[in-house]
Order: C-alpha cells, then structure tokens, then sequence
C-alpha cells in the first residue's frame, strides 16, 4: 500500500494512494486502515510529510564508497548514528532554506523506514515486524559546521533540512531498491541499498537496543557516494524505485 499524509482547506488527513487518487482514511494510517468514503484527486490537495515523527534516527557511514568519498578513514564496527529534530522536516514541494552565512550545503539521498508500533530491545528477526513502510528522505547537511564542529548536531539540524515524502510504501524489498539524486536534473548520485553495510532490520535492532522507537518515528539509512552542494534557485531530488520520487527546490534567507 501507498499511505500519504496532506493538507486541504486547513484540514491535515492521511489517505491510501491508488492511480493518483486519495482514498480518506477516518484516521491516521498508523492507527487503522479505515476508508472514509471519500476520495480527492492529487491534484486537489497538498502532500505534507507523510509522517510527523516524534524523532528522526539517522545512520551515517552505511555505503563503503560514500566512507571512501571523504578520505581513507575505517570502516566503523558498529552503525554510526545521530539525531535529526522533528523541527527539521519538511514535505514534498517545500522548500530547502539555506541558512544565513552557510558555506556549503548538500544532498542526501536516502531510503528511510516508519516505525509502526513501540519498538524497544528487538533482534534483527524481529525488527522487520515493526517497519510499517519505506520512504525517501533528503539528509541535508551543512557540511563546513559539520567537520568544524567535529559531531553533526548542528550541521543537521537547520530548519528544513529533512525534507520526507511523497508516501510510506509497504511491500517492497528495502534490500534491492536503485536509489539516485539529481541536482537540476543531472544525475549526482546513484547507487543500491545492497549495498549497505547494515541492512535496515539491523539498524532498527541496533538502535532499539539503547532507544525505545515509537509508532511515526523514522529511521534513515545512510546515503552513498556523489553529495554535493546545492545553491539558491537549485532544485533536488531522490528517487527511490518502487518507492517514489521526493522534490524541493532551494532557497536563500530573504
């Protein structure tokens, strides 16, 4: 199924995706897959970020060649994992704000997962049990604070820089996905999730180990090689096979 989150007339609902069509659901698809009746076309409303998590767990270093792309460091023995606020998300179509005096902002493509319920201290046989669905997600990184700053808190977490969407899509095999960026079009990264060193079973089960995951809570999985800095007027997008498509464009402090 293809579950999506929008806005019309004020109003925020969730909806099954069928041949560019919005099925309503009573509620949040999280809950119950309960049809309404009612029906919009894509056309009618605005898709918002499908979810609203409580917490983004992001997992750098999953690629060997996005490792190898800044400079000859180990391969770490464990997933290497940071946060990205809530206050960072942003849907499909909005805009990317470059902050006041950034130097160097770029992409992420990433494949990411939905929890679907309260997760907590599960192994890797178990954790695919609480992946609701997939989902594309734009890692956006400040990447002059993130290397002067030695950790990547700051760097992350500008407002806008975690751009989700367009859906959560179940059923699909989240170790065989193509996954590509592009940068006005041309292509800039283009890789395959099998090629993660940890698969997102595995991350799901390392990281409930230490943090209880909850029902929305999202967990991206790390991006290959080919990041690169994006400008005012740029527009970028990450497609995912069977997954979707996620746009924004880029935009300066006015």
């Amino acid at each position: 199924m293809k579950f999506a989150r929008f806005i019309k007339d004020s109003a925020i609902g969730y909806a099954v995706v069928e041949d560019n069509k919005l099925k309503v659901l009573k509620g949040d698809f999280l809950k119950e897959v309960a049809f309404s009746g009612i029906m919009y076309d894509l056309s009618e409303v605005k898709l918002l970020a499908p979810v609203a998590p409580g917490k983004i767990i992001a997992v750098g270093l999953n690629y060997l060649d996005h490792i190898k792309e800044f400079g000859d460091r180990p391969v770490p023995e464990n997933p290497t994992l940071f946060l990205k606020l809530p206050s960072t998300v942003v849907g499909p179509g909005d805009d990317i704000v470059l902050p006041r005096d950034y130097q160097r902002v770029d992409f992420e493509a990433e494949l990411a997962v939905v929890i679907s319920r309260h997760c907590y201290d599960v192994s890797p046989e178990e954790a695919g049990e609480y992946i609701l669905g997939a989902t594309c997600l734009n890692d956006v990184t400040e990447r002059v604070i993130q290397k002067a700053d030695g950790q990547w808190t700051r760097g992350k977490n500008f407002p806008t820089f975690c751009p989700i969407g367009p859906y959560v899509v179940t059923g699909v095999d989240l170790g065989n996905l193509d996954i590509c960026s592009r940068l006005n079009g041309k292509v800039m990264q283009q890789s395959n999730t099998r090629h993660f060193l940890w698969n997102p079973a595995e991350l799901v089960s390392f990281i409930s180990r230490s943090i209880p995951l909850e029902a929305g809570d999202v967990v991206t999985t790390g991006t290959p090689s080919g990041v690169a800095p994006m400008l005012p007027g740029d527009t970028i997008e990450i497609e995912i096979e069977d997954v979707g498509s996620l746009v924004n464009g880029i935009v300066g402090v006015e």
